[in-house]
């Protein structure tokens, strides 16, 4: 045999061998590692593994946090409960049961802006949460906060959050195309199809209509509420401008623009004034 068909041999056997190895060839053929397709499979077996145990084992401490914080709460140890609850909130594991707990603790110092703060955003988290609208209302009555007046629009949408129109308008315009789609490829023209496609339009419009109503309104993005005390709204940015309107803790403002340390909100005589940005925080973090 010639030396150059020896060598194009052995190049063929070698090659065949590397393929066999990739498939889990006996190991006389290739008695280096481990096949790289197996140690890349291990490797995101450990990698994911350690992935869903970070995430148990944080989601257990949370909950042993959590579980220590009312331990405080019902020893009467409202000042370390509110420590324990701040460090989950800071810590990104909201719920609705974490504020409305953070606001009893609050009220139970007699922090009652503060107080007021959490119950609403319990409630903006879960809109129906009887204890949490049963102890803002209480809160509200001690501090003599004030309230914001809602719109019209306001008054008439209140029955849905802005999540759930957002949801509706969703659907609406999807089902709307879907009904396009069935007009553009239908023989005939159905009216019903037609009276079907402006219904699901109208459903989209309205929610969408009620999303920016909602948004815009004194429950919106924009809300705030007065956590510091004996807060003056003044005409400018100063302690010695002219006073537009006493805030007891708790009450509600919608800011409209930040400058420096102030913010300029609508109050809820319908006036308008700036206030000390560390006396008021948004519901939505």
């Amino acid at each position: 045999m010639s030396k150059s068909r020896r060598r194009i041999e052995s190049r063929f056997a070698a090659k065949t061998c590397s393929r066999l190895s990739l498939r889990g060839a006996p190991r006389a053929c290739h008695s280096g590692s481990a096949p790289r397709f197996a140690q890349r499979s291990g490797y995101s077996l450990i990698l994911l593994s350690a992935i869903l145990w970070s995430f148990v084992a944080s989601s257990a401490f949370a909950q042993t946090d959590f579980d220590k914080a009312n331990e405080e709460y019902a020893q009467g140890h409202f000042k370390e409960a509110i420590s324990g609850y701040e460090t989950l909130v800071r810590a990104g594991q909201w719920s609705a049961n974490l504020f409305y707990d953070l606001g009893n603790a609050y009220f139970r110092t007699g922090e009652f802006g503060r107080a007021i703060l959490n119950y609403e955003r319990a409630l903006a988290l879960e809109r129906h949460h009887p204890e949490a609208t049963a102890n803002l209302q209480i809160t509200r009555d001690e501090a003599h906060a004030l309230e914001l007046q809602q719109s019209w629009p306001e008054r008439h949408l209140q029955f849905g959050s802005v999540n759930q129109y957002c949801i509706a308008a969703a659907i609406a315009f999807w089902l709307a195309a879907f009904a396009i789609a069935m007009l553009i490829f239908a023989r005939r023209r159905s009216a019903t199809l037609i009276v079907t496609l402006m219904f699901f339009l109208l459903v989209s419009a309205v929610a969408i209509c009620a999303v920016y109503a909602l948004e815009r309104g004194s429950k919106g993005s924009a809300l705030a509420i007065v956590t510091g005390k004996n807060v003056q709204a003044r005409l400018a940015t100063a302690d010695s401008a002219n006073s537009v309107l006493a805030l007891p803790p708790g009450s509600e403002v919608k800011i409209l623009s930040t400058r420096g340390d102030w913010i300029y909100a609508a109050l809820p005589n319908t006036l308008r004034g700036w206030i000390p940005a560390k006396d008021a925080q948004q519901v939505r973090l």
